[in-house]
């Protein structure tokens, strides 16, 4: 079970969090209610558990850094499972590190960037369920080399302006860019 101490601290987070637009205002909703399950920071909690990810941007606000998921078959943000860490940033760090074998990494903000809740297809012993994403917001640069790990097809810096073909308009993607670009103006 996930320390007192970051499930506290998640809670808090999560209640200051502002939600960008109704969706977004719904997936707190759900979040806070999932939070009432010891074992939300566990895969344990079939139906759903929570799960952190990095939105990664290079410094010079041009691009971001994306995984071609191998077994989803689609392009997000890098990221996974809590697997009973409740220090959703902390969570967020470790899978960036693992997906991009790389270190060359910041926080730009440890406050939730943004959450959405998706769908996972069933595969095999595990049934279909929710993952209750917690986004958290990194600087990267592209310099640096990476190194993908057998969850990934590809990684990549796509530019901003490729994003949402790349993508294929992923909404939840799409809202992380476009609160990069407000912050930009």
């Amino acid at each position: 079970m996930a320390s007192d101490t970051g499930r506290v601290a998640f809670e808090k987070a999560l209640e200051n969090y502002k939600p960008s637009d109704p969706k977004e205002q719904m997936f707190k909703k759900e979040m806070t209610e999932l939070l009432e399950f010891d074992n939300c920071f566990e895969r344990t909690l079939l139906h759903a558990h929570f799960t952190a990810s990095a939105w990664v941007v290079d410094r010079k606000n041009r691009k971001a850094l994306l995984t071609h998921h191998a077994k989803l078959n689609r392009w997000l943000q890098l990221g996974g499972h809590a697997d009973g860490l409740s220090d959703m940033p902390a969570v967020a760090f470790k899978e960036l590190i693992e997906e991009s074998g790389s270190t060359n990494f910041r926080f730009i903000d440890k406050a939730i960037f943004d959450i959405d809740i998706h769908r996972i297809p069933e595969r095999k012993n595990v049934p279909e369920h929710d993952h209750y994403d917690v986004r958290y917001v990194f600087e990267g640069d592209a310099k640096y080399p990476l190194e993908k790990n057998h969850e990934s097809k590809e990684l990549a810096w796509i530019p901003f302006a490729d994003i949402a073909n790349k993508v294929n308009k992923n909404e939840s993607i799409l809202r992380m860019l476009n609160k990069t670009l407000s912050k930009l103006i």
